[in-house]
């Protein structure tokens, strides 16, 4: 079952896309965004699923260069 993460910029605290991972991303995850920037995770917070809902939200929190 993938992951579909949403990835949240540590300055601003804005949504910058939304990733699918094979599996829950470590918070020491290193990826390319959309872009093509290398970034690594400063932290992953799984939220707790709405009610009803299976599936959990999560953010993956990074900080870009740019």
């Amino acid at each position: 079952m993938s992951i579909i993460a949403t990835i949240m910029n540590s300055t601003t605290g804005q949504p910058i896309q939304k990733m699918t991972f094979g599996r829950m991303p470590k918070p020491w995850v290193t990826f390319h965004l959309e872009t093509g920037e290398r970034v690594t995770a400063d932290r992953v917070n799984v939220g707790k699923p709405a009610p009803g809902k299976f599936v959990a939200p999560v953010e993956v929190w990074v900080t870009p260069k740019a």
